[in-house]
């Protein structure tokens, strides 16, 4: 049954697990496409430019800026991160699912943008600050200096839990990605996310009647 593509906001402080848990959403549902994200930042080691990220120089990013080619932007760590708007709204239009993985100041971008009706948020808690930080550690992929730097924005971004439709603590990974699964099954079903329910129902008043 035709309906629009929901666009998921997944949002976390730096550790809690959102990138782990996106993927494992991915990976249960195929048809699931993640949004590639423009930065301003250095690729990292085995990144590719359109796979992991859209590498632009500072220049290009305000120029995408300027003339609205961007449906969120933020500066994060002294890199600009944002969200191209074309492969999003041609996904909507197409009745697939665009899957974010954005901090809280890109996710209140878009639930105040023309998209916001499709938007389905959810925010995933850390267990524990301590559980954060040690998170932040086993990745072994940022310096001391880093790592300090996120945990001091943690408790900004923790902040803005309520500003979500949905909050997961994780806890448990296996536990958390059930509870995503069901909140995006739930909200794929929802009456006002189907504009081909009325041409649906319309048959079946038919089928009454030929009987």
């Amino acid at each position: 049954m035709q309906r629009r593509g929901l666009l998921i906001i997944l949002s976390s402080p730096s550790g809690a697990g959102k990138s782990t848990l996106a993927k494992r959403l991915m990976a249960w549902d195929p048809t699931l496409k993640f949004s590639v994200s423009a930065t301003t930042r250095a690729p990292r080691s085995g990144e590719e430019d359109g796979r992991e990220y859209y590498f632009k120089t500072k220049e290009d990013f305000e120029e995408l800026v300027k003339t609205n080619q961007m449906l969120e932007h933020a500066e994060v760590f002294g890199n600009y991160y944002g969200t191209p708007r074309g492969p999003v709204e041609l996904a909507m239009t197409e009745g697939r699912d665009t899957l974010f993985d954005i901090d809280w100041q890109g996710g209140q971008q878009i639930r105040r943008s023309a998209l916001g009706k499709d938007v389905v948020s959810i925010f995933i808690l850390p267990p524990s600050i301590a559980d954060l930080e040690s998170r932040l550690r086993g990745r072994a992929q940022d310096s001391e200096e880093v790592i300090a730097g996120r945990m001091a924005k943690s408790r900004d971004e923790i902040s803005h839990w309520a500003e979500y439709d949905y909050v997961i603590v994780n806890e448990d990974v296996d536990a958390a990605e059930e509870e995503l699964k069901t909140i995006l099954t739930a909200e794929r079903a929802r009456a006002d996310r189907r504009p081909g329910l009325n041409e649906f129902v319309r048959g079946l008043n038919k089928e009454f009647e030929e009987r």
